[in-house]
């Protein structure tokens, strides 16, 4: 229907809507405390390596932590965990990888029998898959799953958004200011939906000099605390430039992380609790 947000309780119209949306509903096997997706609203911001870092952190802390790569047609979880292993099912379940740390994993790619192999789906495919992620893996007890969402507010956003029950949002910036124009759409779009906005993480704020730590704006002047404030969002953290940390995902070992500015972030998420 025209201007559904997906909340069929509150409609006027959801008895005898042909479009109403059906909940994915947990496996009996697992629960989840909290789920919490992570969105930009363009590629190239740093997404996967939010996300990724959000997780390996908590589970520093102690906290069991999962990884619900719903980026289908461009996945980069498996491999910053370097996760080669294939999923397997068994009593219509589908057991999650899980990392040297130990964290729960599930993506296309622990599905594919080549990871280059491309997945040319529509909209809607992508969509039950997701919810197949959801309901028919063996996430067993988690305190949080992280949800590493494909840029942008198209189709999959809206997917996850419907089905699943999303706890907050955390949108990943930088400083360019056409970046700050499309996670306003990003915001805009999560209240639509009636998902709480946890706040805004500014990746690839500054360059720190090795010898005089003086920060360097490679990108311009950030705009993350006026977009927060024209949003009423929080700033969760200013998160710099690090190439070795670039080098962590890039070859499986992104739980080596050394990334102290994204543990307000993580203190932010803990108050939630």
């Amino acid at each position: 229907m025209a201007g559904c947000d997906g909340n069929c309780a509150s409609c006027e119209s959801a008895e005898g809507c042909e479009s109403k949306i059906v909940k994915a509903k947990l496996n009996d096997r697992s629960s989840i405390k909290k789920i919490i997706c992570v969105l930009s609203g363009k590629g190239g911001v740093g997404k996967s390596f939010v996300t990724s870092s959000l997780a390996v952190y908590l589970n520093r802390g102690g906290h069991s932590v999962g990884i619900l790569d719903a980026d289908i047609t461009g996945p980069s979880i498996p491999k910053a965990f370097g996760i080669k292993e294939k999923a397997y099912g068994e009593d219509n379940l589908i057991y999650p990888l899980i990392s040297k740390g130990g964290i729960k994993i599930m993506s296309a790619n622990c599905l594919l029998e080549n990871d280059s192999d491309p997945i040319v789906w529509r909209g809607p495919l992508l969509g039950s898959l997701i919810k197949q992620f959801y309901e028919d893996v063996l996430w067993e007890d988690l305190e949080y799953l992280l949800i590493d969402m494909p840029p942008g507010t198209g189709d999959v956003a809206l997917s996850v958004f419907q089905l699943l029950p999303v706890d907050d949002l955390i949108i990943v910036t930088s400083p360019q200011d056409l970046v700050s124009l499309i996670v306003t759409k990003a915001i805009k779009m999560a209240s639509m939906m009636n998902i709480h906005t946890l706040g805004v993480v500014e990746n690839m704020s500054y360059l720190e000099c090795p010898k005089c730590k003086e920060q360097i704006s490679v990108f311009g002047k950030s705009h993350v605390e006026e977009l927060a404030k024209e949003n009423n969002v929080a700033v969760l953290g200013k998160l710099p430039i690090k190439t070795n940390n670039t080098e962590l995902m890039d070859t499986g070992h992104i739980e080596m992380v050394d990334l102290p500015e994204i543990i307000p972030c993580i203190e932010t998420i803990l108050k939630g609790e």
